[in-house]
Formats: C-alpha cells, structure tokens, sequence
C-alpha cells in the first residue's frame, strides 16, 4: 500500500513583483539618432518586458509623426521646436498644465524625467503639484558645453540650472561614479549610479563588410580609423584630426571614417578633403559602420558617458579615449584599447601614431573588445533602475506619512 505523500511545506514563498505605472517624459526619441534617445529607449523597452505599465511623453517629431500603438505603450506627444544648431533634433515645449491634468486622470506610481530641457521642467512642476515621486537622469554636459560655441560665461547659470533641476527629484541617476563624485562636489543630492548597456547582438564583429570597407577605398590590409558622434565643437575634433594626420604619415593606406552630422561638417571637409564624411546611420547600418572599421578614436572631454565606447568594442573595435567616462570603466590600456590622461592632447596623438607603427598588435586587442562588451548586460541596467524607482517611491510613501503624522499631533 503507497504511502501518503508528505506535506509541502512552505515557510516563506518569493513576493510577486509589482507591476508599476511609469511615466517617462523625454526630449529625444529614436529615430532621433544620439546617446541618449538609444538609451531611454533601451530603458523603456526593458521595463516593459518586465510587465510594467509604461506611458511616454515626448515632443512631436515632425509634422506626421503620430503615437505609436496604444495596446504596446501610452504615448503623448506635445508641441517642440528644432533645437538651434541641430535641426534634426528637437525640444519640448513647457507643457506644465497639459501634464498636470494628464497625471491628475490617470496617476503613475512614478514619474522619470530623461533630459533637462523645458518639457522635462514642466514635469517637475507638474508632479510636485500632484504630489508624485520623481527621479531624473543627468545625460548630458550642457554646462561644459557652453565653452565650445564661444558662451563660456554661460557655464555658471547653466550648472545652476541642472542643479536646481535634478535637486527636485527624489534621485538622480548617472553612469559613473567619478561623474557622481563631480557632482556631488558641486552640490548636487541623491545621486545614484546607474550603469549603461550595449546591445551584442546588434553591435557584432559579424556585420563586418567588405563592401562597405571598398566604398571608401580600404582594403583587406589596409586600417580604418573610426570615430562616431556629433561633428560639433564639444567633441573635440581637432585633436582627432591631428592624431588622424600622424597616423597617415606613418601609413598612406590609414583611412578616417567619420560617422555623424552636425555643425562642423562643412568646415571638417574643407579642411580634409580625404576624410570620408558617412552621414548619420542609425540600427543595422550603424552597427554595420562600427563593425568595418579597425580602431576607433574618440577624443571627445565632454561626455556623460559616451555610448559610443561600449558600441564600439560591442563591434570588436580597440578603442582610444580619455581616461574619463565609458572609457575610465572598460578600456584597459594594452589589452582592449587605450586610455591617456583627460585632456592630454599630445599623449592621445602619440598612442594613435604608436597603433599605426604597429596595426598587427592595434587589431589583436578587438577580441578582448568584445569580451569587454559581453559583461555589459542591459537586463542588469533596467533592473537597477527599477530598484531606484521603487526606492525612491518607498521615500516618498514615508515622507507621505510623516507629514501626515506630524500634522496630526499639531493639531489642536
């Protein structure tokens, strides 16, 4: 006769996680191609995979950009207007009361501000009036900037700005922890250091064309110099033109391709006739440039983080930067790349012109690249954020409680 089957006991079963309603209010959105719409848009897509309720406020694109499908994701679009300079990009519009009756219908649990422009204003305002918890993100360097168009006594009002701004939220998030310690230095709270990701499937050695490598003029032997972001001041383009110069005297088959738009462009090509000017590209393109180049360089002094990087050895790619940022966390000098010391120009062009002596050991550290980009999981990065979310929403409930409480004893 079989014996009754022994009771399961269970002293403690694993608490459900709790689905929650954010909203996410952003001045960038792909297609915008740039950092920061990549990686809001990463963020976003991450959280709802892990079944939360997800409402996006943006401006509208352009004229027939429309919301996406309702059933997938909330979007709200508001008005903008072309950001100076960068026409391709666009900025909200203070938009406070629209955003208060919007959350006044349909509360979120949580309110994340991405970017520090007039939209992302307005949804502070809107979410102190209604009581609501609110984290920011701090993306990029508008202060430091403003030394690179000639508006340099501009860095004092605008850093105060970003501070006043992000000491509203209940926590600010940002990608490293040097770039935390700056800023606590000059006064900004409750900081948080989130990391960032890269997609490996997307960014991959695999996508390697030789095609592409043709079109503009390199050969199986010959190096492709890379680099990609905004052709603008802030990027520090001299210094990779300079460090491009050296590498050619070394080497006539060096090629530098330049991935990215921006005000400078005109003048970039004027003054080098023989640098190949790829435009934006944007997804599987992208990705494509990266993987088809040999090393990249990026001499920029004022990123955030500067996704760049990680996509960069995501594609196999050593890279050269300054040691700050993306680069201070995962290029080892010698091993996947190279970093020299912030803002030292002659050191950054002698380490260039040193992997042009030598493109057989330059190359060999592409498979230690994409090892690097392998640990950079971006499931990691969204549950981060997640927990920020729900600390700071915990914060909030208890200093909720507290006022009440005190209110209550003060009551006659």
């Amino acid at each position: 006769m079989n014996k009754p089957a022994a009771a399961i006991v269970v002293d403690e079963m694993p608490p459900a996680r709790r689905s929650l309603r954010i909203a996410v209010v952003t001045e960038t959105w792909p297609p915008e191609v740039n950092g920061v719409a990549v990686t809001v848009a990463r963020t976003v897509e991450g959280l709802r995979a892990r079944g939360h309720d997800l409402q996006l406020v943006r401006p509208r694109q352009t004229h027939g950009d429309a919301a996406g499908d309702p059933q997938s994701m909330q979007e709200v679009l508001l008005r903008g207007l072309p950001i100076p300079r960068y026409p391709h990009l666009r900025m909200g519009l203070p938009a406070t009361g629209a955003l208060v009756s919007l959350w006044a219908h349909k509360r979120p649990d949580v309110v994340h501000v991405a970017t520090e422009g007039p939209l992302g204003w307005s949804a502070l305002q809107a979410a102190r009036r209604l009581r609501l918890p609110v984290t920011t993100d701090f993306r990029t360097n508008f202060h430091a900037y403003s030394r690179h168009y000639g508006m340099g006594w501009l860095y004092k009002p605008i850093a105060s700005y970003l501070r006043r701004f992000h000491n509203r939220a209940g926590c600010t998030m940002v990608p490293t922890e040097s770039l935390r310690s700056e800023l606590q230095a000059a006064g900004f709270q409750r900081t948080l250091v989130v990391a960032r990701g890269v997609d490996t499937q997307r960014f991959t050695p695999l996508l390697r064309s030789d095609a592409l490598r043709s079109s503009w003029g390199a050969g199986p032997g010959d190096t492709v110099v890379l680099h990609v972001g905004r052709l603008a001041p802030e990027k520090n383009l001299d210094t990779l033109l300079l460090a491009f110069e050296a590498m050619r005297r070394q080497s006539s088959s060096v090629r530098l391709v330049l991935v990215g738009d921006g005000p400078l462009r005109d003048e970039l090509r004027a003054r080098c006739p023989d640098v190949i000017f790829a435009g934006l590209r944007s997804g599987v393109d992208l990705a494509t440039h990266y993987a088809s180049g040999d090393l990249f360089l990026f001499p920029s002094l004022t990123e955030t983080f500067g996704n760049v990087t990680p996509e960069a050895l995501a594609s196999g790619l050593p890279v050269l930067a300054y040691d700050y940022a993306a680069a201070a966390q995962l290029v080892k000098t010698g091993v996947n790349g190279a970093c020299v010391p912030y803002g030292d120009r002659a050191t950054f062009v002698h380490q260039a012109l040193a992997w042009a002596e030598d493109l057989v050991t330059a190359r060999a550290m592409g498979a230690a690249a994409r090892e690097t980009a392998l640990g950079l999981d971006w499931e990691r990065v969204v549950r981060q954020v997640e927990a920020a979310f729900l600390s700071v929403m915990l914060q909030h409930q208890v200093r909720g409680l507290s006022s009440t409480l005190t209110a209550g004893w003060s009551a006659p």
